[in-house]
């Protein structure tokens, strides 16, 4: 089955990415890979060990398979982290894309947005037009997470029939909020301590 396979691929993903939070773990980064995928077909009570873990992460979103992948290339030192503006059209970018989503399934609003991904058409559209604007800024992850699950949901590589599952997820969400909080805290915090240096 499909998600079989999504899980074992979130279970590595996400595990090499918190194992590399650790510093301790740097001069072992290659052998971690096979190691977690070897791990993740672990059985327990006759399920691989991943599926237990995406019983709490449920599918993750294509576009959060491929942040998780980038981070990862980075810690491996295949390619380079973002820079600080492209972190925040990142972030700009997907948290809106969660702003418009997630209220409306909360209950706080009347209209639904979820509906419009059974019908893309026209999300497509925008999406599209979202990556062009990213080619010109020369965000190039901003570019592989809208393309790469476009074209997952153009060959339902998910289970689900909906546009949005593929765009955006709960953990997407919430690094958006976290990561966004942390930068705003951070430009704040700096010219006041520029201003407590120069008294």
């Amino acid at each position: 089955m499909l998600w079989f396979w999504q899980a074992h691929l979130s279970f590595v993903l996400l595990g090499f990415v918190a194992l590399c939070a650790l510093r301790f773990t740097a001069p072992w980064r290659p052998w971690l890979l096979p190691v977690l995928v070897a791990v993740s077909f672990i059985p327990v009570n006759e399920l691989p060990l991943a599926a237990y873990v995406r019983s709490f992460t449920d599918d993750l979103a294509i576009s959060t398979l491929v942040l998780l992948a980038w981070v990862g290339l980075c810690r491996l030192g295949v390619v380079q982290p973002l820079g600080r503006q492209h972190q925040v059209q990142l972030l700009m970018l997907f948290g809106a894309l969660s702003l418009l989503l997630y209220p409306a399934t909360l209950g706080l609003t009347y209209f639904d947005p979820y509906r419009w991904g059974f019908n893309p058409r026209p999300m497509i559209v925008l999406v599209g037009a979202m990556a062009l604007l990213m080619v010109a800024l020369r965000n190039q992850l901003a570019v592989w997470m809208l393309a790469v699950g476009t074209l997952a949901f153009a060959l339902r590589l998910k289970a689900s029939e909906n546009y949005w599952d593929y765009l955006v997820d709960p953990l997407l969400t919430g690094y958006c909020l976290v990561a966004g909080t942390w930068l705003l805290i951070g430009a704040a915090w700096r010219p006041l301590l520029k201003w407590h240096r120069g008294q």
